[in-house]
């Protein structure tokens, strides 16, 4: 039997600005990805978050992101690798503060947005990041785009890693993630969706935006939570799973 884990970018509401429907999805996956307060998220959110994640049986995960409120963390910063290692330290730092006032533990470490992408190509922001999480915890997961400089990173330095495939985002032949800023960069129908992922889980294949297979390695998928479709999305995944003899089940659970 095939497993897999499904994670989701949580906790990113912001003082009075709603967004996704975390309480709703949380049931539905078994690793949140929670905001850290530089690309969405607030201490009250944080701290909210931890504990519903708990509640559910859910693991936790700091989603540190590039300081940029208004751009969500989606758009490219000129950072120094140590400033790359600097801003990650703190985020899960800040998570890591309320994970233990609850008297618990962190499970993984998954960059957010652009600095996701960009630690994808650069090996030396790849490392940085990866060091910062090292330096926390050795033990925690790191959470990146699979075949990256991310995932290079953390086993060189001795980090467990968790190669990463998204359910509704198209693939470029290199593997990487098409830009969001292209048309075709977001997959909109349920059922083109799920037989994508279906196919990364079981046969390891996805076909890329210029219509060749490309090798994958699917270990977490993830799911966007805020988008308008996400709850449907998520127990569709789980029913199509269950029907191709998929187990979902978190990184860290045996």
């Amino acid at each position: 039997m095939h497993q897999i884990d499904l994670n989701c970018d949580l906790g990113e509401s912001f003082g009075t600005y709603k967004k996704g429907r975390d309480e709703e999805i949380l049931p539905l996956i078994t690793s949140a990805n929670i905001a850290c307060g530089f690309h969405a998220g607030d201490p009250s959110v944080m701290g909210k978050t931890v504990r519903l994640a708990l509640d559910n049986g859910v693991k936790i995960g700091a989603h540190p992101g590039l300081p940029d409120l208004i751009g969500f963390g989606r758009r490219n910063m000129d950072i120094s690798p140590q400033e790359a290692y600097d801003l990650v330290l703190y985020q899960i730092g800040a998570l890591n503060g309320f994970v233990k006032a609850e008297g618990t533990m962190m499970q993984h470490v998954k960059p957010h947005g652009a600095l996701y992408n960009m630690a994808a190509k650069n090996k030396d922001l790849a490392e940085a990041i990866a060091k910062a999480v090292y330096k926390i915890n050795p033990e925690l997961i790191l959470f990146g785009l699979f075949g990256s400089e991310l995932i290079v990173a953390g086993k060189k330095i001795g980090l467990q890693t968790a190669n990463e495939v998204f359910s509704d985002r198209t693939y470029q032949h290199d593997g990487t993630l098409t830009p969001r800023k292209e048309k075709n960069a977001l997959i909109h129908n349920d059922e083109q969706a799920i037989l994508q992922v279906t196919r990364m889980v079981k046969e390891g294949k996805a076909t890329s935006q210029q219509g060749t297979d490309i090798e994958v390695q699917a270990d977490t998928i993830c799911i966007h939570g805020d988008g308008p479709k996400a709850l449907t999305f998520a127990q569709l995944i789980r029913d199509s799973f269950a029907k191709s003899n998929i187990s979902i089940r978190a990184i860290g659970d045996k």
